[in-house]
């Protein structure tokens, strides 16, 4: 029975726990995979409950941490190369950035017979400088010469790797996109659309607008918080936004929002309506998006965002910049408007459409389901990958 070694960077909430938490449970009898994965960064929400839920017990190591620290990254490849050695996987496969640098590392020097990495996005965009982006680039290129293949989520992201950055030539490449659970969101959503509204107490005629995701920098937060005041300012639609997350730019968001004159509250501690309402981390995003109207997200750089793949699956429309893998996931002008990340009052001005037209907002609703139910299953995700895998070491023995 061939042995994989999945490693992962953190189990923090996101598309990467939950894919490296599918591929773990329901690869066939034929396979036995042991889940590594490090600790995520205090800004971010603990998902170990989605493997808990899948009966999932991984190996921590908690040297293994999103920052580089030369001490703590030794030691984690160290500890790698032991759970190679006792493993004896027949495939490593690894899951952004760190892991993928760690466990690349520890997999070639241990010999193992095939080594893979998904990128889940990729850091050359929005993150650095210019000077530590290339950096990195020279480092991804190394490891890439140390993979058997290299995983891209979208056809864009396999631009980026093969043509823009050079990471990899093309035939290292193949293209597996990521895999949910979303029947959730397509269940009950009356039922939850009115326990969510009920509860942050959201009237029938307001228009409830999200976002979803780590409060950092690259999500680019103030966007949406200058889109909000944008919309607020030029209709007569009654708006109520939601931040649903947390992170290291939260107290830079609530000064804009001062400074803008919209109200806000955290809502986890005064349950009163504002003009933009923080939830902080939420886990049943089900019932945010049931109760949602608009779907937004404002990054700077993305690779395969859950959380528009999510707001699809209900059924939601969305606004987005156009960054990275976004345009594979949607269809344009038909499941989701698409804004330059360039040019913030291209976003503004989309949002603003589809705040004013009630119509657009509703016609959605079973496109954007049918779209994302073939094409984002777990299923799939896990059939493409088993072939590639039998593909792999067929070739290797």
């Amino acid at each position: 029975m061939p042995r994989v070694l999945r490693i992962i960077n953190r189990f923090n909430l996101g598309g990467p726990t939950y894919n490296a938490s599918y591929l773990t449970k329901y690869m066939s009898p034929g396979f036995h995979t042991l889940l590594v994965g490090g600790i995520k960064d205090e800004s971010e929400e603990n998902s170990e409950f989605i493997l808990r839920n899948l009966g999932i017990i991984p190996v921590i190591i908690p040297e293994m941490h999103r920052s580089i620290n030369p001490i703590q990254d030794a030691i984690a490849i160290k500890k790698i190369k032991e759970i190679i050695r006792e493993f004896k996987p027949d495939i490593v496969h690894t899951h952004a950035s760190k892991a993928g640098a760690l466990g690349r590392r520890a997999a070639y020097i241990m010999n193992v017979p095939v080594i893979l990495h998904t990128f889940h996005g990729h850091i050359f965009d929005a993150y650095f400088s210019g000077l530590k982006s290339k950096l990195y680039q020279c480092i991804e290129r190394k490891l890439a010469e140390k993979s058997t293949k290299i995983i891209a989520l979208s056809e864009q992201q396999k631009y980026d790797l093969v043509i823009k950055y050079k990471i990899c030539p093309e035939h290292k490449i193949e293209i597996i996109p990521l895999g949910f659970d979303l029947d959730k969101f397509e269940n009950n959503m009356d039922v939850k659309r009115t326990q969510f509204r009920n509860e942050y107490l959201l009237d029938d005629d307001e228009i409830a607008i999200g976002i979803i995701g780590r409060v950092v920098p690259v999500k680019n937060h103030p966007l949406f918080i200058n889109a909000i005041k944008y919309v607020i300012s030029r209709s007569n639609k009654k708006i109520r936004a939601f931040i649903v997350g947390d992170g290291v730019d939260r107290a830079k968001i609530e000064r804009m929002c001062h400074d803008l004159s919209l109200s806000y509250v955290d809502f986890r501690y005064n349950k009163i309506k504002a003009d933009v309402t923080f939830t902080s981390w939420l886990k049943d995003i089900d019932y945010v998006d049931a109760g949602m109207d608009i779907i937004t997200l404002t990054s700077l750089n993305e690779g395969t965002p859950v959380s528009l793949i999510e707001a699809q699956a209900a059924g939601k429309p969305i606004v987005s910049t156009n960054v990275g893998g976004i345009e594979n996931i949607i269809i344009p002008n038909e499941t989701a408007w698409l804004a330059d990340v360039k040019k913030p009052d291209d976003f503004c001005n989309k949002l603003l459409m589809l705040v004013q037209n009630d119509e657009l907002r509703i016609k959605y609703n079973q496109k954007s389901r049918d779209f994302v139910k073939n094409k984002f299953s777990y299923l799939r995700l896990v059939n493409d990958m088993q072939n590639l895998y039998h593909k792999l070491l067929t070739v290797t023995k």
